[in-house]
């Protein structure tokens, strides 16, 4: 990526912004040197920039096999795309969501003839599937697992949408609720 690749989506970017850029991409704790490759930069301002995003609580600092590394905060990461769906839509339209999706989760249970993913999952080994099953069925799992994975951040959303929506209100108080 930071060879003639970089030059398409670093274009009037700053070297920090590429190195942001990188983080907000990674699936798995990545060394320094790496995220300073793809971003095309130096392994300075990298680390400097990647030292920034820890103490604002974007990244975690890590090793892998005794180099420093980085990896997205999965805190962070799940409050900002909780707050994002709050700030997106409203209670009625979440209850919505949370309908179809559990729909959907209902529909694969039913095609498939299983009452949840793992019991989906067991049938990899116990069913005898061609090579075309399979990957059917590994695409089975995928969706299911983004459904799983949406119903889960739906939920948070619901649970915590007044709290969001009263916080992020302006106050004509000055106390907090929270003392």
């Amino acid at each position: 990526m930071a060879d003639s690749n970089t030059g398409s989506w670093t274009e009037g970017l700053s070297g920090r912004k590429r190195v942001r850029h990188v983080v907000e991409l990674l699936e798995e704790p990545t060394p320094v040197q790496e995220i300073a490759d793809q971003a095309g930069v130096s392994r300075a301002t990298a680390d400097d920039e990647l030292r920034r995003l820890e103490s604002d609580d974007w990244v975690t600092e890590t090793t892998i096999d005794g180099t420093k590394a980085y990896d997205l905060n999965p805190v962070r990461m799940l409050f900002d795309e909780v707050t994002d769906l709050i700030e997106a839509h409203s209670r009625d339209e979440l209850e919505s969501q949370l309908t179809a999706l559990k729909e959907e989760q209902e529909e694969l249970a039913a095609e498939y003839d299983v009452r949840s993913l793992e019991e989906f999952r067991d049938q990899f080994v116990d069913a005898e599937l061609s090579a075309a099953e399979l990957r059917e069925r590994r695409n089975v799992v995928a969706t299911w697992e983004a459904i799983n994975t949406d119903l889960t951040l739906v939920k948070h959303a619901l649970q915590l949408y007044g709290d969001v929506v009263e916080l992020s209100s302006p106050r004509t108080d000055s106390h907090s609720t929270f003392a």
